[in-house]
């Protein structure tokens, strides 16, 4: 199991992994060096070490993992350079931009994160795949974070992340753009007493959908453009989630 992880870069969910992996007693750093003071104070929650700078961080790590939103991916995983160690893409990106960045490392593995942070209560589903996606695995055993393992495919861990999402995400922006419309014509009360009588879950999902734009939209963007370009190379309409980036940018 590798002894020192480099965490590309402590946000909410890659804080709360960091933190999870440090209480297996894995070495976990991060790179300061340009970051904010909020991102600093994730870090020193988790109990992570600064490496300062990110070539400093692939230098004395064995394995990269990168958690950031979708739109940084690239760059992230071109900032780290020759790394020779493990590169885990855990991003909300498409099966061929994962295979791109995957050309670039020598050993690479796909990730695809089903759930929230992980919690003292609660874990999320790490998907994983590539040659050497079993390693990775082991990192999570015996934590809240479930790593499910499901080839040696690069790109299948992705295209899973990308289906799911593709639905629990597309219908939240399908919520909100139903009742804007709703609100522009004024029959908006009518439709939520509609949906009251009828279908009375859609009510808190509509508010629920409401919470996590107004909070995280701004990086949904990106990630259901990368959801319309995987429904694109599958020959499928990649209209629906180009609309659903659309009403997240709104956000």
């Amino acid at each position: 199991m590798a002894s020192v992880v480099g965490l590309l870069h402590p946000g909410e969910m890659g804080a709360a992994i960091g933190a999870v992996l440090r209480q297996r007693g894995i070495d976990v750093l991060w790179a300061s060096e340009g970051r904010s003071e909020a991102t600093a104070v994730r870090a020193d929650a988790a109990g992570l070490d600064d490496a300062v700078t990110v070539s400093e961080l692939a230098r004395r790590s064995d394995v990269v993992l990168s958690v950031c939103p979708p739109h940084a991916a690239a760059e992230v995983a071109e900032a780290v350079g020759g790394f020779e160690g493990v590169f885990v893409d855990a991003n909300a990106i498409s099966p061929a931009t994962t295979r791109r960045i995957a050309a670039t490392f020598a050993r690479f593995v796909d990730g695809g994160i089903v759930g929230g942070p992980p919690s003292e209560s609660y874990g999320p589903r790490l998907y994983l795949s590539g040659a050497d996606a079993g390693a990775a695995a082991e990192l999570f055993e015996g934590t809240h974070v479930t790593a499910r393992v499901l080839s040696d495919g690069v790109g299948d861990a992705s295209a899973l992340k990308m289906a799911y999402a593709s639905w629990t995400k597309g219908t939240a922006a399908l919520l909100l753009a139903i009742r804007e419309v709703a609100r522009s014509e004024g029959v908006e009360e009518a439709l939520l007493a509609e949906w009251r009588e009828s279908i009375p879950e859609l009510e808190a999902r509509l508010a629920s959908a409401e919470r996590s734009a107004a909070a995280k939209g701004w990086r949904w963007v990106a990630e259901m453009e990368e959801i319309a370009a995987t429904f694109e190379a599958a020959g499928a309409p990649p209209g629906f989630h180009q609309a659903a980036a659309d009403v997240f940018r709104r956000m």
